[in-house]
Formats: C-alpha cells, structure tokens, sequence
C-alpha cells in the first residue's frame, strides 16, 4: 500500500466519521421538523370548530346590539317626553315655586339676621352691666361712694 492509498483511507475514515457526527444532528432536526408538522397539522384541525364558534358568537353578539338598539330608542323617546314635561313644568309651574323658593329663602335669612341682632344685642349689654359692675367694685376699694 502506498503513501497515497493509506492517504485516501485516512481522508475516506475521516470523511465517514464526519457524516457520522453530522448524521446526528440532523436526525434530530428531522425529528424536530415532524414535530412541528404534526403541531401545525392539530392547529389547523382545531382552528375549524373555533372560527365556527366565533362566527356563532358574533350572530349573538349581533342579535344583543339589535336588542340594545331598541331599548336605546325606547330611553331616546323616554328622555324627549321628559325633556317636555319638563318645559311644561317650568312654563307653568317653574315661575311661582321659584318665587315661593326665593321668598322662603329670604324669610330665613330674615329670621337669622334678627335672631344675630338680638344675640349681639344681648351680649352688649351683659357687657355693660359687667363693666359697671366692675367700676362699681372699683371704687368701693377706693372708699368713693358709688353712683
């Protein structure tokens, strides 16, 4: 065997020992690939029934928004007649309760400033009559009579 002869076997068993350790690899990337076939195979069969649910859902979804349409005209036509009840009141009544509001109003505030009065009316006076009785106290230390 020559030089080269044993040159080519050393390159051929390294050659073969290079694909073994590739060979692994890519063994298991197959593997991962099937995998995720398989994933993407369930996915597919299971997005069927959920888009059929979804679109069963959005028909009830819908049938609901028709329901709160009409409960949204009937509190539409509830608050027009209320807003004209309301005018009515206020053409009719709203002027005399304002007024009768406005007069209550001023008898209290009547009654609280006479009630004020009175208390500082009240107080000024105990103020006097303790300063008088002060001076009084007063001059009798002194020995002055009083007046």
């Amino acid at each position: 065997m020559s030089a080269g002869e044993i040159a080519g076997l050393i390159a051929a068993v390294a050659f073969v020992l290079l694909v073994g350790l590739l060979a692994v690899p890519i063994l298991k990337l197959g593997r991962t690939l099937d995998e995720a076939t398989l994933a993407i195979r369930k996915t597919h069969e299971g997005v069927q029934p959920l888009l059929t649910g979804a679109g069963t859902t959005v028909d009830h979804v819908n049938k609901e928004l028709e329901r709160v349409d009409s409960i949204t005209q009937g509190a539409q036509a509830v608050t027009s007649n209320v807003a004209a009840l309301t005018s009515v009141f206020a053409s009719t009544l709203g002027g005399a309760a304002v007024r009768i509001a406005a007069f209550s109003y001023g008898v209290r505030r009547a009654a609280q400033r006479r009630r004020r009065s009175e208390a500082e009316q009240a107080a000024r006076l105990a103020a006097r009559e303790e300063r008088r009785q002060r001076r009084a106290a007063r001059r009798a230390r002194a020995g002055r009579p009083g007046g």
